[in-house]
């Protein structure tokens, strides 16, 4: 039964085909943005599916900045749902910089590349907030698309708690790691030291399981 929760006027699907193969391109808004959620394989009706809620970052996620590790955990994413033969990617807009928007990001860079503050910090000395998501948006396309309960592709137990809290039942975490480089290594340390993220490979790179990412 379809989610009363979105009007005629707020959602649209088709198919999408892409080199990885052919989702099902779910376009909806939400609480002012437009997101967009790919299926691949059966999920209504389904336990334990696999899912990777991705927060927006035009840097990384497109241009393929190694400040972050946000494109090759889009990228490995996607491929590890096609590879499951099923699963969803949920890309939620509004998210960038946590939540501060894209300028207030870009003047966070130039405080961690003059001052050397971490990605916390530089916020906090603009006055601006850590981390805003929202994570609803992406739990009402989860009860429409009728998945019956998830398996979370994040290292963020505060992803885990927002998408219970709004109602979707997380049945695992799925570790979600990609390899550190020299220029986001510490971004990642800042996030597992000071955001409570599970990042075992900033230590222990050789020791961590990684992805392949095409």
């Amino acid at each position: 039964m379809r989610d009363e929760s979105f009007n005629d006027d707020d959602i649209a699907e088709s198919n999408l085909v892409t080199r990885r193969g052919t989702f099902r391109a779910v376009a909806f808004r939400a609480h002012g943005h437009e997101h967009m959620a790919l299926v691949h394989g059966p999920v209504r009706g389904c336990e334990g599916v696999l899912v990777r809620v991705h927060s927006e970052c035009m840097t990384g996620d497109i241009f393929g900045a190694m400040r972050c590790e946000c494109g090759d955990q889009l990228d490995a994413a996607l491929d590890r749902i096609v590879a499951e033969g099923g699963g969803i990617l949920v890309y939620l807009r509004g998210h960038e910089g946590r939540g501060i928007g894209l300028v207030a990001k870009v003047r966070t860079h130039v405080l961690q590349d003059e001052q050397g503050l971490d990605t916390l910090d530089s916020a906090t000395t603009l006055g601006l907030p850590v981390d805003v998501r929202d994570y609803s948006p992406a739990a009402r396309v989860l009860r429409h698309l009728g998945v019956a309960s998830v398996r979370l592709m994040s290292n963020n137990p505060d992803k885990v708690r927002a998408l219970e809290e709004h109602g979707v039942e997380v049945t695992a975490r799925v570790p979600h790691l990609v390899r550190p480089n020299a220029h986001n290594i510490g971004y990642l340390t800042a996030k597992r030291d000071r955001l409570g993220h599970d990042l075992p490979q900033v230590d222990a790179p050789g020791e961590a399981e990684f992805p392949t990412v095409r």
